[in-house]
């Protein structure tokens, strides 16, 4: 398997979770059609998704593509599209971690009683959900493959193991669970 692999396989339980999220965008968008007053924000569903991009998507995921393949692509000659098409993927891994905040903070607002922090939180979470699909598609289709081409055979089964080392398997079977739970409830989280 390439380093790219289980990046790649990362990326469809990123997915998943952004599917969920905009599925309870949508109900909290419905529910606000009919009454303001009756926008529901399912604070479980918020906590765990902000869980899962902070330490899933970003210190997991985002970890080994910043400190693992980026830090090997730097000692590489790359070529100048490469080279800016990571730096461009770094700022996106920034913007991201601060959406991540401002949603967080919105939440927070919202719980004090700050109605209007809901129009914040729903921007946020549209914020992601529109970022993540874009972001993974340039990797997954334009940088990661590419790449790998940089790297001896050697260099990338070396690269793999450090990304093993990197987060074991426990990670994954607690994101894996929480996105089944999620899913398995039909993200019902007002019932």
């Amino acid at each position: 398997m390439l380093p790219i692999g289980p990046l790649m396989i990362e990326h469809r339980l990123i997915e998943r979770m952004i599917r969920l999220m905009d599925q309870e965008i949508s109900r909290i968008r419905g529910n606000i059609t009919v009454s303001p007053q009756f926008a529901f924000v399912e604070n479980r569903f918020i906590d765990a998704a902000v869980d899962f991009i902070r330490i899933y998507a970003d210190q997991v995921h985002h970890g080994k593509e910043e400190d693992i393949l980026f830090a090997a692509l730097q000692e590489k000659p790359l070529t100048p599209e490469h080279l800016s098409s990571m730096q461009e993927l770094v700022q996106d891994h920034v913007r991201g971690r601060q959406t991540t905040a401002k949603l967080v903070a919105a939440q927070k607002e919202f719980l004090q009683g700050n109605s209007s922090s809901l129009f914040e939180l729903l921007a946020c979470l549209t914020s992601l959900v529109e970022f993540y699909p874009r972001h993974i598609a340039r990797e997954d289709q334009q940088f990661f493959l590419p790449v790998m081409n940089y790297f001896s055979k050697a260099e990338k089964d070396a690269l793999l193991a450090r990304m093993s080392d990197f987060d074991r398997d426990l990670i994954h079977v607690k994101y894996q669970k929480i996105v089944a739970d999620w899913e398995a409830s039909g993200c019902k989280c007002h019932l």
